[in-house]
């Protein structure tokens, strides 16, 4: 058996090639969009994709089924619940596929969404025991997928908690202990609250450490898996649902096009929004009035998913040599409208230098002093429920930034305002959106609430 996991990481995703050295038949699980690595390796140890396999409607990312399947001819299998407006297999409980003496099975683990699956892997087709079970996003490392997400259309909250009760509690931990687990996203995804950073472990480990595989009724197990998650990034719904339609394929030579600052400035003014994926500190030196700073190194796609949306004509500021990359980043969520970015943007900011403007940014030490002041600031805190639950500035008022577009008539512009959140990457942001909304005072704290605890370390 050949079995390979690739993991990116800007979204916390990992895939799955499985196939049988004798046959050279493979079988992708949860592919990306941007495919060519996954057409590379198979090329390389001449294998044949014959299917491609979502374990369910994938909220955070777009899904790479329809760019295999045209390039291969394989199949696309989902959960029988699942409905699409592309032709696709249906997989049922207790389905076997053979690749040879490799075989697969499905295991239907619905919860996270209806139509979830989990995929037993097996080395031999008469092993008696699998050899890893693909889970998808109903059992993390550490955690289990979500019930809440807008990923399972008119289905509620408590129906599919109780689902995933069943799908967890008697299905997954019915297996023997020994039975890897390879889950479709780990640290940092907005799928759970508690995603460990090993990239596997065994049915034995999660039952002795994941909170939710423990032994419990399903009242107790609902009450536990709901509560604390993180806001669900905006662009979720969308993906989802997009994820079911037979949409345009990604293509890999439509590189992003380089402008001139006059054209640049003209598809601005056309109302298309300008992302600068630059780190913060240039950002703040510099920047075109309401460009939202959203750095490339870090969770880009996803945070840019969370403050602008689908369907807004985008503009790019990227660092040097990095503008292929930044689109197919946004590609990776179905942000396809990129008209095109600044080549060397120090250069054509001299031709716009009527259009730009500096950024605020604050010490630990200032914010202290401000507050004490007699016009204080407003501090927003942009972090997420479970990370306030740790320690905040008193008096602070919270939005995650995922819900900032929204709620963006709550923050008053008639004061100083400086936000935080952790550690600078998400306040950047954030200041960014509020001073583009109209807000005119706005600073970020400068290292995030760790800088703020280290001069206040007895304060919760």
């Amino acid at each position: 058996m050949l079995f390979t996991q690739y993991y990116l990481d800007c979204l916390s995703q990992a895939s799955y090639l499985i196939a049988d050295e004798g046959t050279k038949r493979a079988v992708l699980v949860d592919p990306r969009r941007d495919i060519d690595e996954y057409l590379a390796d198979a090329q390389a140890r001449g294998l044949t994709i014959v299917g491609v396999i979502n374990t369910h409607f994938h909220a955070d990312f777009l899904a790479g089924h329809l760019e295999v399947a045209a390039a291969t001819g394989a199949w696309i299998g989902y959960g029988h619940r699942a409905e699409t407006e592309y032709p696709i297999r249906q997989l049922r409980d207790g389905e076997r596929i053979s690749l040879g003496d490799v075989r697969l099975e499905i295991m239907e683990t619905p919860g996270h969404t209806p139509e979830s699956i989990s995929v037993l892997v097996y080395e031999h087709a008469d092993d008696p025991v699998p050899y890893g079970v693909l889970t998808g996003d109903a059992l993390f490392i550490g955690d289990v997928g979500r019930p809440d997400l807008l990923a399972s259309l008119g289905v509620t909250a408590d129906e599919l908690g109780r689902m995933l009760y069943d799908s967890v509690q008697r299905k997954l931990m019915a297996l023997p202990d020994e039975v890897r687990v390879f889950p479709a996203h780990g640290a940092g995804s907005a799928c759970g609250k508690n995603l460990s950073t090993e990239r596997q472990s065994t049915i034995g480990e999660q039952r002795r450490v994941n909170y939710a595989c423990a032994p419990m009724r399903e009242e107790q197990f609902l009450a536990l898996v709901t509560g604390g998650q993180p806001a669900a990034p905006g662009y979720f719904a969308f993906d989802a649902v997009l994820n079911r339609k037979a949409r345009a394929l990604f293509d890999p030579a439509r590189a992003a096009r380089p402008l001139t600052a006059a054209e640049f400035t003209q598809a601005r003014a056309a109302g298309a929004v300008v992302i600068d994926a630059r780190d913060p500190q240039e950002f703040a030196a510099g920047h075109l009035r309401a460009a939202i700073n959203i750095p490339a190194d870090g969770r880009f796609a996803e945070t840019a998913g969370s403050v602008v949306a689908p369907d807004r004509e985008v503009l790019v500021v990227a660092p040097q040599d990095r503008e292929e990359e930044i689109t197919v980043r946004l590609a990776r969520i179905g942000f396809d409208r990129v008209v095109g970015y600044l080549r060397a943007p120090e250069t054509a900011f001299l031709e716009m230098a009527g259009e730009l403007t500096r950024a605020s940014r604050v010490t630990a030490t200032g914010l202290r002093a401000a507050l004490a002041s007699t016009r204080p600031p407003l501090v927003l805190d942009v972090r997420n429920a479970g990370e306030r639950e740790q320690g905040a500035v008193e008096g602070s008022t919270h939005i995650p930034l995922a819900e900032l577009t929204r709620r963006l008539p709550e923050v008053p512009a008639d004061r100083p305002v400086v936000v935080h959140c952790a550690g600078g990457y998400r306040s950047s942001v954030a200041a960014s959106l509020l001073r583009g909304s109209g807000v005119p005072d706005v600073s970020d704290l400068l290292g995030g609430y760790g800088a703020w605890q280290a001069l206040h370390p007895a304060e919760v």
